[in-house]
């Protein structure tokens, strides 16, 4: 495919996707989709790879979904674009290894859910988050109103939800929203460092704490502990062994 909306950059085990729509803020739209899709599909699932980062280029990581693609949709065409954008986020919530949003500026709309549907977001300290669907008589599509009080709980999404009001990086790392918030120009540095402290892990302990973390999360406590254990033995006699032998002998691991 050729990339018109997205910038993917292979560095070593790392995938840099950078959103490119300045002109509109970065706004989400049908290509946007198409081409997510595509990733995610051909390059998300490379064994070589530790992880992803998602960011948008210019003053926005994403300012919302495409008002001007969306304003002359049909009731039944609206609910078709809103679930197209749910299974696109799902299967970035859902790659093997761990992606992290590197939110540079604004976030707001379907620019939220999408760092909503990462593993965890790295926030410059002049960015901004919202959820402002209100402010037009809708509300959010992708899946905001589900994954936001899952994550900041039920007080904080609502109050998002229903007032619209933007949050600032700080106020944002108050209620666990973002996990930690640089100066603007040590956001990418800040998140290739932590990129690399990723891909120096167990590469299959990596992908399978986040695959029981996360399925665990939709069940109840015993099942999710009964995954734990299942997960925690497949790694014996595997990389387990290898990183516990490494331990013991002083030195690192041969993955």
């Amino acid at each position: 495919m050729e990339y018109k909306v997205l910038q993917p950059e292979r560095r070593g085990s790392l995938l840099l996707v950078t959103i490119n729509r300045p002109e509109s803020l970065n706004a989400l739209n049908t290509a946007f989709f198409n081409e997510m899709d595509y990733l995610i599909a051909n390059d998300a699932n490379d064994s070589s790879l530790s992880a992803i980062v998602i960011t948008g280029i210019g003053k926005a990581f994403v300012a919302g979904a495409d008002i001007a693609e969306m304003v002359n949709k049909s009731s039944e065409e609206a609910e078709a674009f809103s679930i197209r954008g749910q299974a696109t986020f799902r299967s970035i919530s859902t790659t093997a290894v761990p992606v992290i949003a590197a939110i540079n500026g604004f976030a707001l709309g379907g620019g939220l859910e999408l760092a909503l549907a990462c593993d965890f977001r790295i926030a410059s300290s002049n960015a901004k988050f919202g959820q402002p669907e209100v402010n037009l008589g809708l509300i959010p599509g992708y899946a905001g109103t589900q994954r936001l009080p899952r994550l900041v709980g039920m007080g904080d999404a609502l109050f998002m939800l229903t007032t619209g009001e933007m949050l600032t990086a700080a106020d944002a790392l108050r209620i666990g929203l973002v996990q930690k918030v640089t100066e603007p120009e040590l956001l990418m540095e800040e998140v290739f460092r932590i990129a690399a402290v990723i891909a120096s892990k167990g590469p299959d302990a990596v992908k399978l704490v986040k695959f029981v973390t996360r399925q665990g999360y939709q069940v109840s406590l015993a099942q999710g502990s009964q995954l734990e254990a299942q997960s925690f033995g497949q790694l014996f006699g595997k990389q387990g062994t290898e990183g516990m032998k490494a331990f013991l002998e002083k030195r690192k691991p041969q993955w």
